[in-house]
């Protein structure tokens, strides 16, 4: 862990389970390595200061933005220079309770559309809209403490315009994931264009 950070450590030596343990110092270890490349600071020696409500950022600040979000053996970072960003991850899995949940977390219309789908698509409709919403939340740095049922996303699209309170801009895109994972990434500001990397192992990074 020569990478990371003291307090990464710490964190990193908490869990219990040699596999989340593992994939805790993949993720934040790429994830410095990623950012050297950007802002050439060398990676063990970049510092993050934390927002409010717990949003990272390199410190000192300047224009490189960056957000990851990691669900099973996968990550998802995006960086970018200029705007706030925000991505969320999820592996599409089995949820009994989907409607339910729905019902609890999203505004009626979501939840109107998302039953008019067929039970087959319901699924990974629900995984598309908590990820679009999640990742929307940490763009604007609100995290959780702002309600999901407070503003609608589109479900399925792959980009659409938010306005929110109408004072946020944000483009949702939604790249293309591993099979059985779904990813949004939110930036505030106009519409920018977007290089999606190809999926890679943490070990090319380290090469």
């Amino acid at each position: 862990m020569p990478l990371l950070s003291p307090e990464e450590r710490e964190r990193a030596g908490r869990f219990h389970f040699e596999h989340l343990r593992t994939s805790y110092i993949a993720a934040h270890g790429a994830v410095r390595i990623l950012l050297e490349r950007y802002s050439g600071i060398p990676a063990a020696e970049i510092q993050y200061r934390f927002g409010p409500k717990g949003k990272p950022s390199i410190w000192p600040a300047g224009s490189l933005e960056f957000n990851l979000s990691h669900s099973g053996f996968v990550m998802l970072v995006a960086v970018a220079f200029g705007c706030q960003l925000g991505v969320d991850l999820e592996q599409v899995r089995p949820v009994p309770e989907l409607r339910d949940i729905a019902r609890r977390f999203f505004c009626e219309e979501e939840v109107a559309e998302l039953e008019t789908l067929p039970v087959d698509e319901q699924e990974r409709a629900f995984f598309i809209c908590w990820t679009q919403k999640e990742a929307y939340l940490k763009a604007t740095g609100e995290g959780l403490s702002a309600p999901l049922d407070s503003f609608r996303v589109p479900l399925g699209r792959a980009k659409a315009d938010l306005r929110v309170h109408g004072c946020t801009l944000l483009q949702l895109r939604s790249p293309e994931m591993p099979a059985g994972y779904v990813g949004a990434v939110a930036y505030t500001g106009d519409a920018r264009p977007v290089c999606v990397m190809r999926c890679i192992d943490c070990a090319d990074l380290l090469g």
